[in-house]
């Protein structure tokens, strides 16, 4: 069984990992989607076809959705559900922009960026929980 002192010290970072990316999803969720309403984030809904109104308001609902699992990560421990719901919403959102509008790929600010850190954040997370739910110490495996 992992010592009580190992499943501590693995808290920390598995608490800064929570916080950062509840941090990501909260403002990604509020800056360009609801309180400044970004062109590229409206963009992207009217590339699936929606007229502006309804992009618009379709915008919102996702910086709202998105502000809520950021709240979810600060509430909840961490959790594999809460860090692999994480990488597939990186991944989906990473393939929804490549079929849409690759170019945005491209730019400086890209989702490659933002949508590979988030994920390799959860990966990094699953990794410690991993461990820390491990009934033997690592150096044992």
């Amino acid at each position: 069984m992992l010592s009580v002192n190992l499943k501590r010290t693995l808290q920390p970072p598995l608490r800064t990992i929570q916080l950062s990316l509840a941090a990501l999803w909260i403002y990604q969720g509020l800056v360009p989607k609801i309180l400044f309403q970004a062109q590229d984030e409206l963009r992207i809904w009217l590339l699936q076809g929606f007229d502006e109104s309804l992009a618009l308001a379709l915008m919102q609902l996702s910086g709202a959705a998105e502000m809520m699992f950021g709240c979810l990560l600060l509430m909840l421990k961490p959790s594999r559900l809460l860090h692999g719901l994480n990488i597939l919403a990186m991944l989906g959102l990473s393939l929804l922009i490549i079929a849409l509008e690759p170019l945005y790929f491209s730019k400086a600010f890209n989702p490659f960026v933002m949508n590979g850190a988030m994920a390799a954040l959860s990966a990094c997370a699953l990794q410690l929980l991993r461990i820390a739910e491990s009934p033997r110490p690592a150096a044992e495996r």
